[in-house]
């Protein structure tokens, strides 16, 4: 990666919040410049893979504030839902579902996926701007 040197006229209270949240997090102000750089500016218009729609999505939780992604960490299918998805595979491990059966657990799969695909983004801009992530693997959520 190649690297271009500028400088960079900031308000006093600016650089004061940078330089404070470099001291917590024990980084260079360089480093949380650049990561908040990352996190404010969009994403590269190269395909993702993602329907428009997700993608869209996701491209615009970089403008959310620190409270609403760490609201969006959160699942969001309720537990009657989570229950309901682990019905349906159980069941389509143990026949064929039903066309009806089918449908729902494709769209509880897509509903389960995208609230993934939105927790992942919602920490990992958490991360670039600064905050610890918790290891999710120590954790009871889905």
């Amino acid at each position: 990666m190649s690297l271009t040197t500028i400088t960079v006229t900031l308000p006093e209270r600016l650089y004061r919040r940078l330089q404070s949240l470099a001291q917590g997090t024990n980084r260079p102000i360089s480093e949380v410049l650049v990561a908040s750089a990352e996190a404010a500016l969009p994403v590269d218009s190269g395909p993702t893979g993602l329907p428009p729609a997700v993608a869209d999505e996701l491209a615009a939780m970089r403008q959310l504030s620190d409270q609403t992604l760490w609201n969006a960490t959160r699942p969001t299918l309720t537990p009657d839902r989570l229950s309901r998805l682990d019905d349906l595979m159980q069941f389509s491990t143990a026949r064929v579902l039903s066309a009806a059966e089918q449908n729902e657990l494709n769209d509880l799969l897509a509903e389960y996926d995208r609230s993934v695909l939105r927790r992942a983004q919602a920490f990992a801009l958490l991360s670039l701007r600064g905050y610890p992530i918790p290891d999710l693997n120590k954790t009871e959520t889905i």
